[in-house]
């Protein structure tokens, strides 16, 4: 007689508590608190995922889940509409990388995010201009490559950077192909063609076993499926949801498809090399999107007509809780342009000053947050707005700022410090300044950069060492209301410039002196809330120049995408970490609103075993 032992080569333990720790799927466990025996099994979902930074569809892609690139693609805002825009996904957000040499979109592209091809595509979308141009990823820049033997977008493909064919596509004039053409790392060589002319199919698989897709021309569109055997197309079963411009993830004989187009859908179908079967659906019906991974661990990115939303398919033993802002209490007095204490945290923030809808436009009022709710305390000895912060909730720091209204000139030199319970007045600041977003660090080693002084925007950087304030170095370019995070090493990041206004650049500060970063922002923005470290930084909302939801973090490297806000707002406030933070009042004046951001969590899928 077979046991649990025999099988599975250990007995059923005994324990208090489910394990948390990833458990191979399908052990068995006694729990003796809750008289149980549990197991853990694997679930199916998507999960919502940082957005691109550019918008835009019909784009190319290569990669896995956690390294992906998005190539090229079409935007009806931009101009020209066909971008050469590329990003890279590192499982967490998309942060911009090389462009590419050709704009375009509709192309083939295969590959890792380290190695990569794109070839074909379409350009000046008014009067189609098909590309035959191709180009290699080699993980730091593209190269041309030799072209295409025919011209054409909406191109299906497979393979690898090295080892690759396309097959159909659109060609000059209203023509369809059933062309197929392969690359062997060096040249494209025509041939063997699709049983059957189409555009906007879809494919994956190896340039050996390869997997098409998709029709766009039946009435209605079905999904007519070919299989590739290195040197022959057949067709074979169709799926279900037949559609064009669905994405694709996994192999020839172990994939999923998903999205269409005409309409966009959710449905997600499988295929086992044989025949096709249902899967869990996304959130977000897609058209023209990109897809890339594997079947069980699949990236979704891109929609029509200009959305950057990508989402994230897993079939896992571990529930995976994707990151997401939240809803928190509303300030008492809703206002924006207001301070706190940049090294505060997510149950432990403090907002101070700022502007109002009130007669005079300026506040004094303190308020702390617990994590649930904020509760009025001592105010501040001079209303304020637009100053510099630091510290903690109970160790806070004020400066700067204008004490008038309306606030030009009247930039201030003030500062007050918080004990947890009331202000007093600090020393001043050497140089009188406003739009001081660019501070950072504990109350008795905090920083304040850039600025308004009362004639133009400053470069001045000054350092508080709990008793007064000291220049330092000075910023390589004068900006105003930037984003600032870290502590004696700190970075600003963003704000206003001279012409042609918001920036995205960032600056790093070692103590004495400013250098340009190589990193920068996915966009120009400032009056954003900023926190966190030099190395862990996340800063969200802002103007660019209206209100936005988006955000980003830092990670010590690149900044890259993160889940947005859920409404677009700018001059707002933040404290916390990258992993835990929270954003408080902002435009409009009126705003009162708090959101907190928890980052992506996993957790063990533990199913309790019944008879039924």
């Amino acid at each position: 007689m077979s046991t649990y032992r025999k099988i599975h080569g250990r007995s059923i333990q005994a324990v208090t508590t489910d394990p948390s720790e990833s458990v191979a799927e399908g052990q068995v466990w006694y729990n003796t608190t809750s008289d149980t025996f549990k197991s853990v099994v694997a679930s199916e979902a998507w999960s919502s995922a940082s957005p691109l930074a550019t918008g835009r569809y019909i784009l190319g892609r290569a990669g896995t889940q956690t390294t992906a690139l998005a190539i090229g693609g079409y935007n009806a805002s931009l101009s020209p509409q066909q971008t050469a825009n590329v990003e890279e996904y590192n499982g967490s957000g998309w942060s911009e990388g090389p462009n590419l040499n050709v704009a375009r979109y509709g192309a083939q592209s295969d590959g890792t995010s380290t190695s990569a091809l794109i070839a074909g595509g379409i350009a000046s979308p008014g009067s189609p201009e098909f590309k035959n141009n191709s180009e290699e990823w080699d993980g730091s820049s593209w190269t041309a490559t030799p072209a295409l033997n025919t011209s054409r977008g909406y191109i299906g493909h497979a393979g690898t950077a090295t080892a690759s064919i396309v097959f159909a596509g659109r060609a000059p004039g209203p023509a369809t192909s059933n062309a197929g053409e392969s690359w062997n790392g060096s040249s494209w060589t025509s041939g063997p063609n699709l049983n059957v002319s189409d555009w906007g199919r879809y494919g994956g698989g190896t340039s050996t076993a390869a997997l098409a897709t998709g029709n766009s021309l039946s009435s209605p569109p079905n999904g007519f499926t070919e299989e590739w055997d290195g040197s022959s197309w057949t067709a074979v079963n169709q799926q279900s949801a037949g559609r064009a411009f669905r994405a694709q993830a996994g192999t020839q004989t172990d994939c999923i498809v998903f999205g269409s187009n005409n309409p966009a859908i959710t449905t997600t179908e499988a295929y086992d090399g044989t025949n096709w079967s249902s899967k869990p659906s996304m959130a977000t019906a897609r058209d023209s999107a990109g897809g890339t991974g594997t079947s069980s661990a699949a990236l979704c990115f891109a929609n029509a007509p200009n959305s950057g939303i990508t989402e994230e398919f897993n079939k896992s033993a571990n529930v995976i809780t994707a990151a997401a802002w939240a809803n928190g209490g509303n300030l008492n007095t809703a206002r924006n342009e207001l301070m706190g204490a940049k090294e505060g945290t997510q149950t432990a923030a403090l907002a101070a000053g700022g502007g109002t809808t009130g007669p005079n436009n300026l506040s004094n009022a303190s308020e702390e947050y617990n994590g649930t709710s904020w509760t009025e305390g001592n105010n501040l000895n001079t209303a304020r707005t637009r100053g510099g912060s630091a510290g903690t909730q109970t160790a806070g720091l004020i400066f700067g700022g204008t004490t008038s209204a309306p606030v030009a000139p009247g930039a201030s030199n003030t500062s007050e410090e918080y004990n947890g319970t009331s202000y007093s007045e600090g020393n001043n600041l050497n140089t009188a300044r406003l739009g001081l977003g660019g501070s950072a660090g504990p109350q008795t080693a905090a920083i304040g950069a850039g600025g308004n002084d009362t004639s133009a925007r400053s470069t001045a950087t000054e350092e508080y060492d709990g008793t007064s304030w000291t220049n330092g170095g000075a910023l390589p370019t004068a900006t105003n209301d930037a984003g600032g995070a870290g502590t004696s090493a700190a970075m600003i990041f963003g704000g206003g410039n001279a012409p042609p206004g918001n920036v995205n650049t960032v600056f790093a500060y070692d103590g004495s002196s400013w250098t340009a970063s190589p990193a920068t922002l996915t966009y120009s923005v400032r009056m954003m809330a900023s926190s966190g470290s030099s190395t862990a930084a996340i800063f969200s909302g802002g103007e660019a120049p209206s209100d936005v939801a988006t955000v980003n973090r830092y990670d010590g490297t690149v900044f890259a995408t993160a889940p947005s806000l859920a409404t677009a707002r700018g001059r707002l406030s933040g404290a916390g970490t990258s992993a835990a933070a929270i954003v408080y009042g902002g435009d409009p004046p009126g705003n009162a609103a708090t959101e907190e951001f928890t980052g992506e969590t996993t957790a063990v899928n533990v199913k309790t075993l019944t008879q039924s």
